[in-house]
């Protein structure tokens, strides 16, 4: 366990705390700083200037440690496919949003179009060149799959850029993201060691990587993840959560994922549908509690803790 597991977090926790104080002077000097909408939070008005695409620091990180496994442990290849993959889309949004200054960066339909791309690609490797199969293990019934037929693949893309979209929709605090999803890949190594699914040198590298993001992320944050890293993780979770045949499991452990989601969902359809009526301050519902006066710590720390929580329950449930 020490050589799949405990050394990849120690490698890539170094990797990610020796990057850190290189990476962020140079984002700082390519001027990739934060940009805060004024109409949003006042409090985040002074984190303008932070440098973001900090995800690179992880992302880094987590790929130099999987490649020393990817020999051994081949079902790391999909995981680590969908990570660097969407962590490259994030990249090429944050890169014309923040260096060419065109405000919107990827267009809508390009970025869906590149997930969308991103995404028949692996499912195509999982169906031809892999034995994981699409059926679906189903929580608190175990030994008991769930088998969509055909329907799998369309479920698959939708489960795919739904978990992206949403960890993207968390990322809006000091350390939210981060915090979140952490816990969800200390929860994805506990159940693939005892599930010997051949996935935890990947998945201890995202814990590694985060843990020494953290150092810089935490609040106040020396930098931000930006789409970089939020779309990057989401990519993890996602491919992490079907290789391990665990989706459903990601509407347990990736609550947060989904309620942030869902918040926005309903703020948008709801100020349409009443000409302009709000259900929440703002949204995503982090920005929502921040009104309500509570402190970015906070939400950050009761997040994490309800994360923590559903994990134990997704345990519960296998």
């Amino acid at each position: 366990m020490e050589f799949q597991v405990v050394i990849p977090v120690l490698i890539s926790f170094a990797i990610s705390v020796v990057l850190g104080p290189v990476i962020i002077p140079f984002l700082r000097r390519l001027k990739m700083g934060q940009t805060e909408r004024t109409e949003g939070v006042q409090s985040h008005l002074k984190k303008a200037g932070t440098p973001t695409m900090g995800g690179v620091i992880f992302l880094i990180a987590t790929a130099i440690t999987a490649l020393f496994y990817v020999g051994d442990y081949p079902k790391i290849i999909p995981v680590l496919f969908l990570t660097l993959g969407f962590g490259i889309i994030g990249f090429l949004d944050d890169y014309l949003k923040v260096v060419l200054k065109r405000s919107d960066g990827l267009l809508p339909w390009q970025k869906f179009l590149l997930q969308v791309v991103l995404t028949a690609i692996f499912v195509f490797y999982i169906v031809k060149y892999t034995d994981i199969s699409l059926t679906m293990r189903i929580p608190f019934w175990s030994g008991h799959f769930l088998n969509l037929g055909w329907l799998a693949v369309p479920v698959l893309f939708f489960a795919v850029i739904g978990t992206v979209n949403g960890v993207n929709f968390t990322d809006g605090l000091d350390g939210l993201a981060s915090s979140v999803t952490l816990i969800v890949a200390v929860f994805f190594t506990v159940v693939s060691i005892g599930m010997k699914s051949g996935i935890e040198p990947i998945t201890g590298a995202v814990v590694g990587g985060l843990m020494g993001f953290l150092l810089f992320n935490v609040y106040p944050a020396k930098v931000f993840m930006g789409d970089t890293g939020s779309l990057a993780l989401g990519g993890f979770v996602a491919g992490t959560a079907y290789v391990m045949q665990m989706p459903l499991f990601i509407l347990i452990v990736g609550l947060i994922y989904l309620i942030e989601v869902l918040s926005v969902i309903i703020q948008v359809t709801y100020f349409k549908a009443t000409h302009g009526k709000r259900i929440f301050k703002m949204a995503p519902i982090h920005h929502h509690f921040e009104l309500c006066g509570w402190s970015e710590t906070r939400v950050v720390a009761v997040f994490s803790v309800i994360t923590a929580v559903m994990c134990m329950v997704a345990l519960l449930a296998l």
